[in-house]
């Protein structure tokens, strides 16, 4: 999943970190070079497309405004454990 818009420096990945975590759902979000935002989500289709449509419509999501959205969907690996913001390359 890829963010653009205003999505750094603006608590987005505090904010994203939150929801998903709420949602019970486990993956990463993180900073890229570009100044977009990439974030993987494993959990339920349903419950992640519910998350992702509150962070793109910017429901308790500061001051940020996701101007496009890149999702791609995989099967899940189960690698995390929990949300986090970053992770390993």
């Amino acid at each position: 999943m890829m963010f653009r818009g205003r999505v750094q420096g603006v608590f987005f990945r505090a904010n994203t970190q939150r929801k998903a975590s709420g949602a019970g759902l486990c993956g990463y979000v993180r900073n890229l070079d570009d100044g977009s935002v990439e974030a993987l989500f494993e959990g339920e289709q349903a419950v992640i497309e519910r998350v992702l449509d509150e962070i793109g419509r910017g429901v308790a999501m500061g001051a940020a405004l996701v101007r496009e959205k890149e999702v791609r969907w995989l099967e899940a690996a189960g690698r995390y454990d929990g949300f986090i913001i970053g992770h390993e390359e």
